[in-house]
Protein backbone atom coordinates (compact mmCIF):
# COMPACT_ATOMS: atom_id res chain seq x y z
CA UNK A 1 0.00 0.00 0.00
CA UNK A 2 2.88 2.66 0.91
CA UNK A 3 4.78 1.83 -2.28
CA UNK A 4 1.96 1.90 -4.56
CA UNK A 5 1.04 5.69 -2.73
CA UNK A 6 4.56 6.81 -3.10
CA UNK A 7 4.59 5.48 -7.05
CA UNK A 8 0.94 7.50 -7.41
CA UNK A 9 2.11 10.61 -6.19
CA UNK A 10 5.49 10.88 -8.60
CA UNK A 11 2.62 10.47 -11.71
CA UNK A 12 1.80 13.38 -13.48
CA UNK A 13 -1.34 14.90 -13.82
CA UNK A 14 -2.09 13.75 -17.65
CA UNK A 15 -0.84 10.52 -16.49
CA UNK A 16 -2.91 10.15 -13.61
CA UNK A 17 -6.12 10.72 -16.40
CA UNK A 18 -4.54 7.38 -18.23
CA UNK A 19 -4.32 5.55 -15.17
CA UNK A 20 -7.87 6.01 -14.23
CA UNK A 21 -8.80 4.80 -17.57
CA UNK A 22 -6.63 1.90 -18.29
CA UNK A 23 -8.13 0.44 -14.75
CA UNK A 24 -11.89 1.72 -15.51
CA UNK A 25 -12.14 3.74 -12.57
CA UNK A 26 -15.42 5.82 -12.68
CA UNK A 27 -13.44 8.72 -11.82
CA UNK A 28 -14.97 11.90 -13.79
CA UNK A 29 -13.11 14.71 -14.06
CA UNK A 30 -15.90 17.33 -13.62
CA UNK A 31 -16.63 19.83 -16.21
CA UNK A 32 -15.56 23.78 -15.83
CA UNK A 33 -19.36 24.23 -15.86
CA UNK A 34 -20.03 22.09 -13.09
CA UNK A 35 -17.47 24.08 -11.21
CA UNK A 36 -18.70 27.21 -11.55
CA UNK A 37 -22.16 26.03 -10.70
CA UNK A 38 -20.60 25.01 -7.30
CA UNK A 39 -17.83 27.04 -6.76
CA UNK A 40 -18.87 28.41 -3.36
CA UNK A 41 -19.77 24.78 -2.33
CA UNK A 42 -16.05 23.19 -2.93
CA UNK A 43 -14.72 26.08 -1.66
CA UNK A 44 -16.72 25.65 1.51
CA UNK A 45 -15.63 22.10 1.65
CA UNK A 46 -12.06 21.78 0.74
CA UNK A 47 -9.41 22.98 2.96
CA UNK A 48 -7.44 25.70 2.15
CA UNK A 49 -8.74 26.00 -0.85
CA UNK A 50 -9.17 29.89 -2.59
CA UNK A 51 -10.82 30.73 -5.52
CA UNK A 52 -7.31 31.10 -7.52
CA UNK A 53 -6.58 27.41 -6.64
CA UNK A 54 -10.00 26.48 -7.47
CA UNK A 55 -9.31 27.36 -11.00
CA UNK A 56 -6.10 24.82 -10.89
CA UNK A 57 -7.47 22.38 -9.15
CA UNK A 58 -9.29 19.44 -10.62
CA UNK A 59 -12.11 17.42 -9.44
CA UNK A 60 -13.96 14.37 -9.62
CA UNK A 61 -17.22 13.33 -9.59
CA UNK A 62 -17.90 9.62 -7.98
CA UNK A 63 -20.57 7.79 -5.96
CA UNK A 64 -20.87 8.50 -2.14
CA UNK A 65 -20.37 5.29 -1.25
CA UNK A 66 -16.90 4.93 -2.96
CA UNK A 67 -16.09 7.88 -1.00
CA UNK A 68 -16.85 7.16 2.45
CA UNK A 69 -13.54 8.10 3.96
CA UNK A 70 -13.81 11.48 2.97
CA UNK A 71 -17.28 11.96 3.83
CA UNK A 72 -17.48 10.71 6.72
CA UNK A 73 -15.12 13.29 8.58
CA UNK A 74 -17.21 15.97 5.94
CA UNK A 75 -14.19 16.99 4.09
CA UNK A 76 -16.24 16.92 0.43
CA UNK A 77 -19.03 18.38 -1.25
CA UNK A 78 -21.86 15.89 -1.86
CA UNK A 79 -24.62 16.57 -4.08
CA UNK A 80 -27.29 14.36 -5.69
CA UNK A 81 -25.61 11.25 -4.32
CA UNK A 82 -22.01 11.86 -5.65
CA UNK A 83 -19.01 13.33 -3.95
CA UNK A 84 -16.77 15.97 -5.37
CA UNK A 85 -13.18 14.85 -4.55
CA UNK A 86 -10.34 17.14 -5.30
CA UNK A 87 -7.17 15.64 -7.11
CA UNK A 88 -4.98 16.19 -3.96
CA UNK A 89 -7.62 13.23 -2.60
CA UNK A 90 -8.14 11.38 -5.29
CA UNK A 91 -5.54 8.75 -3.89
CA UNK A 92 -7.86 8.26 -1.11
CA UNK A 93 -10.44 6.60 -3.35
CA UNK A 94 -7.89 4.76 -5.88
CA UNK A 95 -6.45 3.12 -2.43
CA UNK A 96 -9.67 1.37 -1.45
CA UNK A 97 -9.49 0.30 -4.77
CA UNK A 98 -6.42 -1.15 -4.79
CA UNK A 99 -6.96 -2.31 -0.92
CA UNK A 100 -9.41 -4.66 -2.40
CA UNK A 101 -7.93 -5.89 -5.33
CA UNK A 102 -4.58 -7.03 -3.34
CA UNK A 103 -7.27 -8.63 -0.51
CA UNK A 104 -8.57 -10.86 -3.32
CA UNK A 105 -5.02 -11.47 -4.80
CA UNK A 106 -4.21 -12.72 -1.44
CA UNK A 107 -6.87 -14.99 -1.02
CA UNK A 108 -5.85 -16.53 -4.66
CA UNK A 109 -2.36 -16.55 -3.45
CA UNK A 110 -3.49 -18.24 -0.05
CA UNK A 111 -4.52 -21.31 -2.22
CA UNK A 112 -2.10 -21.53 -4.55
CA UNK A 113 0.24 -21.32 -1.31
CA UNK A 114 0.80 -25.41 -1.65
CA UNK A 115 2.04 -25.72 -4.84
CA UNK A 116 4.51 -22.57 -4.31
CA UNK A 117 6.09 -23.81 -1.27
CA UNK A 118 7.31 -26.77 -3.41
CA UNK A 119 9.58 -24.53 -5.29
CA UNK A 120 12.59 -24.29 -3.98
CA UNK A 121 13.14 -21.06 -5.09
CA UNK A 122 10.48 -19.55 -3.11
CA UNK A 123 10.22 -21.96 -0.30
CA UNK A 124 13.38 -20.12 1.66
CA UNK A 125 11.57 -16.42 1.20
CA UNK A 126 7.98 -17.83 2.50
CA UNK A 127 9.52 -19.30 5.40
CA UNK A 128 11.30 -16.16 6.50
CA UNK A 129 8.25 -13.46 5.68
CA UNK A 130 6.82 -14.86 9.29
CA UNK A 131 9.64 -13.28 10.88
CA UNK A 132 10.27 -10.01 9.21
CA UNK A 133 8.14 -7.74 12.03
CA UNK A 134 11.13 -7.36 14.49
CA UNK A 135 9.52 -5.45 17.49
CA UNK A 136 9.15 -5.52 21.34
CA UNK A 137 6.27 -7.67 22.39
CA UNK A 138 3.75 -5.63 24.46
CA UNK A 139 1.42 -8.16 25.36
CA UNK A 140 3.15 -9.58 28.53
CA UNK A 141 2.45 -7.51 31.83
CA UNK A 142 6.71 -6.66 32.77
CA UNK A 143 5.90 -3.92 33.62
CA UNK A 144 3.05 -3.91 35.95
CA UNK A 145 2.94 -2.59 39.15
CA UNK A 146 6.35 -0.07 38.15
CA UNK A 147 4.84 3.28 37.74
CA UNK A 148 2.83 5.22 40.68
CA UNK A 149 -0.62 7.60 39.24
CA UNK A 150 1.23 10.54 40.51
CA UNK A 151 3.89 10.04 37.57
CA UNK A 152 1.43 10.35 35.01
CA UNK A 153 1.19 13.86 34.25
CA UNK A 154 4.88 14.46 33.91
CA UNK A 155 5.19 11.18 32.10
CA UNK A 156 2.44 12.04 29.76
CA UNK A 157 4.61 15.68 29.03
CA UNK A 158 7.71 13.67 28.22
CA UNK A 159 6.90 10.56 27.05
CA UNK A 160 4.18 9.69 25.71
CA UNK A 161 3.41 9.92 21.67
CA UNK A 162 0.84 12.58 20.78
CA UNK A 163 -1.66 10.51 20.67
CA UNK A 164 -1.62 9.20 24.08
CA UNK A 165 -0.71 12.76 25.02
CA UNK A 166 -3.88 14.08 23.82
CA UNK A 167 -5.85 11.45 25.24
CA UNK A 168 -4.71 12.29 28.70
CA UNK A 169 -4.93 16.18 27.95
CA UNK A 170 -8.65 15.71 27.05
CA UNK A 171 -9.60 13.62 30.10
CA UNK A 172 -7.70 15.84 32.49
CA UNK A 173 -10.02 18.68 30.65
CA UNK A 174 -13.21 16.48 30.79
CA UNK A 175 -13.82 14.33 32.95
CA UNK A 176 -14.53 11.73 30.69
CA UNK A 177 -13.50 9.86 27.44
CA UNK A 178 -15.83 7.93 25.03
CA UNK A 179 -15.39 4.21 24.42
CA UNK A 180 -12.87 4.45 22.14
CA UNK A 181 -10.72 7.06 23.84
CA UNK A 182 -10.96 4.82 26.59
CA UNK A 183 -10.24 1.70 24.97
CA UNK A 184 -6.97 3.23 23.19
CA UNK A 185 -5.43 4.91 26.34
CA UNK A 186 -6.60 2.61 28.70
CA UNK A 187 -4.46 -0.39 26.83
CA UNK A 188 -1.81 2.11 26.46
CA UNK A 189 -1.55 3.09 30.79
CA UNK A 190 -2.02 -1.31 30.77
CA UNK A 191 1.40 -1.70 28.63
CA UNK A 192 2.95 0.83 30.63
CA UNK A 193 2.61 -0.79 33.85
CA UNK A 194 -0.70 0.20 35.27
CA UNK A 195 -2.49 -2.27 37.26
CA UNK A 196 -5.85 -3.20 37.25
CA UNK A 197 -6.40 -1.25 41.08
CA UNK A 198 -4.10 1.79 39.90
CA UNK A 199 -6.63 1.86 36.74
CA UNK A 200 -9.85 1.36 38.57
CA UNK A 201 -8.66 3.90 40.65
CA UNK A 202 -7.30 6.69 37.82
CA UNK A 203 -10.59 6.47 36.23
CA UNK A 204 -12.93 6.57 38.89
CA UNK A 205 -10.89 9.75 40.22
CA UNK A 206 -10.99 11.29 36.48
CA UNK A 207 -14.94 10.51 35.64
CA UNK A 208 -16.33 11.75 39.05
CA UNK A 209 -14.45 14.90 39.05
CA UNK A 210 -17.10 15.66 35.89
CA UNK A 211 -20.57 14.30 35.46
CA UNK A 212 -20.21 10.90 36.59
CA UNK A 213 -20.49 9.62 40.58
CA UNK A 214 -18.81 6.95 41.94
CA UNK A 215 -21.97 4.75 41.98
CA UNK A 216 -22.47 5.17 38.24
CA UNK A 217 -19.38 4.39 37.64
CA UNK A 218 -18.81 1.34 39.52
CA UNK A 219 -22.11 0.30 37.40
CA UNK A 220 -21.22 1.32 33.69
CA UNK A 221 -17.60 1.48 33.45
CA UNK A 222 -15.08 -0.38 36.07
CA UNK A 223 -16.93 -3.54 33.92
CA UNK A 224 -14.93 -2.45 30.91
CA UNK A 225 -11.92 -1.96 32.75
CA UNK A 226 -11.53 -5.10 34.56
CA UNK A 227 -12.35 -6.76 30.94
CA UNK A 228 -9.57 -5.17 29.33
CA UNK A 229 -7.42 -6.44 32.04
CA UNK A 230 -8.56 -10.09 31.08
CA UNK A 231 -10.65 -10.39 34.67
CA UNK A 232 -14.19 -10.75 32.85
CA UNK A 233 -16.86 -11.69 30.05
CA UNK A 234 -14.00 -13.95 27.94
CA UNK A 235 -11.30 -13.19 30.58
CA UNK A 236 -8.72 -12.48 27.32
CA UNK A 237 -5.69 -10.41 28.31
CA UNK A 238 -5.92 -7.73 25.76
CA UNK A 239 -3.25 -5.97 24.41
CA UNK A 240 -2.32 -2.38 23.62
CA UNK A 241 -3.35 -1.36 20.27
CA UNK A 242 -0.28 -0.84 17.48
CA UNK A 243 0.12 2.25 15.27
CA UNK A 244 -1.54 0.40 12.66
CA UNK A 245 -4.58 -0.18 14.38
CA UNK A 246 -5.02 3.05 15.36
CA UNK A 247 -4.56 4.25 12.00
CA UNK A 248 -6.64 1.49 10.29
CA UNK A 249 -9.49 0.81 12.40
CA UNK A 250 -12.58 3.15 13.94
CA UNK A 251 -11.77 6.15 12.79
CA UNK A 252 -12.82 9.27 15.29
CA UNK A 253 -16.07 11.20 14.53
CA UNK A 254 -17.11 14.37 16.67
CA UNK A 255 -16.52 14.05 20.49
CA UNK A 256 -13.78 12.15 20.12
CA UNK A 257 -10.05 12.35 20.59
CA UNK A 258 -8.70 8.61 20.22
CA UNK A 259 -6.89 7.94 16.59
CA UNK A 260 -3.83 8.88 15.27
CA UNK A 261 -3.43 12.98 15.09
CA UNK A 262 -1.34 12.84 12.13
CA UNK A 263 -3.77 10.93 10.36
CA UNK A 264 -7.35 12.05 11.48
CA UNK A 265 -5.82 15.69 12.69
CA UNK A 266 -7.18 18.51 10.68
CA UNK A 267 -3.22 19.77 9.40
CA UNK A 268 -3.75 23.20 10.31
CA UNK A 269 -5.37 22.23 13.67
CA UNK A 270 -2.50 20.14 13.69
CA UNK A 271 0.06 22.49 13.51
CA UNK A 272 -1.46 24.12 16.21
CA UNK A 273 -1.29 22.21 18.55
CA UNK A 274 2.74 21.03 17.57
CA UNK A 275 3.01 25.01 18.06
CA UNK A 276 1.38 24.78 21.32
CA UNK A 277 4.13 22.06 22.57
CA UNK A 278 6.74 24.51 21.49
CA UNK A 279 7.94 22.49 18.66
CA UNK A 280 10.14 24.15 16.18
CA UNK A 281 9.01 26.28 12.73
CA UNK A 282 10.86 23.85 10.87
CA UNK A 283 10.07 21.08 12.49
CA UNK A 284 6.56 20.93 12.16
CA UNK A 285 7.32 21.70 8.98
CA UNK A 286 8.85 18.66 8.34
CA UNK A 287 6.20 16.64 10.28
CA UNK A 288 3.47 18.18 8.02
CA UNK A 289 5.23 17.37 4.60
CA UNK A 290 5.30 13.53 6.12
CA UNK A 291 1.41 13.77 6.89
CA UNK A 292 0.93 14.95 3.50
CA UNK A 293 2.63 12.03 1.92
CA UNK A 294 0.21 9.65 4.04
CA UNK A 295 3.78 8.83 6.06
CA UNK A 296 1.66 8.90 9.60
CA UNK A 297 4.50 6.79 11.70
CA UNK A 298 7.45 8.32 10.23
CA UNK A 299 5.56 11.78 11.24
CA UNK A 300 4.99 10.80 14.99
CA UNK A 301 8.62 8.76 14.44
CA UNK A 302 10.03 12.77 13.14
CA UNK A 303 8.22 14.27 16.75
CA UNK A 304 9.69 11.82 18.21
CA UNK A 305 13.47 13.39 17.60
CA UNK A 306 12.45 17.06 17.91
CA UNK A 307 10.63 16.64 21.58
CA UNK A 308 13.82 14.43 22.51
CA UNK A 309 16.42 16.78 20.78
CA UNK A 310 17.97 14.01 18.84
CA UNK A 311 18.70 13.76 14.86
CA UNK A 312 18.34 9.82 14.66
CA UNK A 313 15.82 8.35 16.90
CA UNK A 314 17.46 4.63 16.59
CA UNK A 315 14.57 2.45 15.70
CA UNK A 316 11.27 2.60 13.59
CA UNK A 317 8.87 3.21 15.26
CA UNK A 318 5.18 0.72 15.28
CA UNK A 319 3.56 1.04 18.48
CA UNK A 320 2.68 3.87 21.08
CA UNK A 321 4.14 1.98 23.77
CA UNK A 322 7.45 1.68 21.83
CA UNK A 323 7.77 5.05 21.96
CA UNK A 324 7.05 5.26 25.38
CA UNK A 325 10.07 2.23 26.26
CA UNK A 326 12.12 4.30 23.62
CA UNK A 327 11.42 7.73 25.65
CA UNK A 328 12.30 6.18 28.56
CA UNK A 329 15.05 4.18 28.13
CA UNK A 330 16.80 7.88 26.70
CA UNK A 331 15.61 9.97 29.79
CA UNK A 332 16.83 7.75 32.06
CA UNK A 333 19.68 7.15 30.34
CA UNK A 334 19.07 3.24 29.33
CA UNK A 335 20.67 4.09 25.54
CA UNK A 336 22.54 6.72 23.85
CA UNK A 337 21.28 8.67 21.04
CA UNK A 338 23.20 11.01 19.20
CA UNK A 339 22.51 14.61 20.21
CA UNK A 340 21.70 17.16 17.15
CA UNK A 341 24.79 19.50 16.12
CA UNK A 342 22.65 22.29 15.22
CA UNK A 343 20.78 24.88 17.89
CA UNK A 344 17.03 24.01 17.60
CA UNK A 345 14.18 26.13 18.90
CA UNK A 346 13.10 24.85 22.45
CA UNK A 347 10.92 21.97 22.88
CA UNK A 348 8.58 20.84 24.63
CA UNK A 349 11.24 18.36 26.95
CA UNK A 350 12.04 19.31 30.56
CA UNK A 351 15.05 18.02 32.59
CA UNK A 352 13.85 14.12 32.78
CA UNK A 353 12.57 13.10 35.92
CA UNK A 354 13.21 9.75 37.34
CA UNK A 355 11.18 7.40 37.82
CA UNK A 356 10.78 3.97 39.52
CA UNK A 357 11.07 2.37 36.22
CA UNK A 358 12.91 2.43 32.75
CA UNK A 359 10.31 0.37 31.26
CA UNK A 360 12.89 -1.09 29.05
CA UNK A 361 12.31 -4.89 27.43
CA UNK A 362 14.32 -7.14 25.60
CA UNK A 363 13.44 -6.52 21.77
CA UNK A 364 12.01 -9.99 20.07
CA UNK A 365 11.64 -11.02 16.70
CA UNK A 366 8.07 -11.88 16.21
CA UNK A 367 5.18 -12.68 13.73
CA UNK A 368 2.94 -10.33 12.94
CA UNK A 369 1.04 -8.71 15.89
CA UNK A 370 -2.97 -9.99 16.56
CA UNK A 371 -4.16 -6.90 16.01
CA UNK A 372 -2.68 -6.33 12.86
CA UNK A 373 -3.78 -9.92 11.54
CA UNK A 374 -7.58 -8.99 13.02
CA UNK A 375 -7.28 -6.06 10.50
CA UNK A 376 -5.68 -8.05 7.35
CA UNK A 377 -8.19 -10.81 8.04
CA UNK A 378 -11.18 -8.01 7.81
CA UNK A 379 -10.35 -7.19 4.45
CA UNK A 380 -9.78 -11.24 3.82
CA UNK A 381 -13.76 -12.07 5.01
CA UNK A 382 -15.14 -9.54 2.39
CA UNK A 383 -14.06 -11.72 -0.42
Amino acid sequence: MDLFRYRFTLLPKEKVQEFLKFNDLEYVPITEEEKKMHEEDLMNSTYGLSKTKLEETEFYKVPFQAALDLVRPRKVFLSKGFAFIPHDQIITLILNDFRTRLSKALALSARSLPIVQSDERLQPLLSHLSHSYIGQDFSSQRNTGKISLDQIDALALKSFPLCMRQLHKSLRELHHLRHGGRMQYGLFLKGIGLTLEQALQFWKLEFTRGKVDSEKFDKTYSYSIRHNYGKEGKRTDYTPYSCMKIILSNPPSQGDYHGCPFRHTDPELLKQKLQSYKVSSAGINQILDLVKGMHFQLACQKYFELTHNVDDCGFSLNHPNQYFAESQKLLTGGRDIKKEQAATESSQSEPPTQITSSSSSSTNVTSTQPEDMEILEQFLSEY
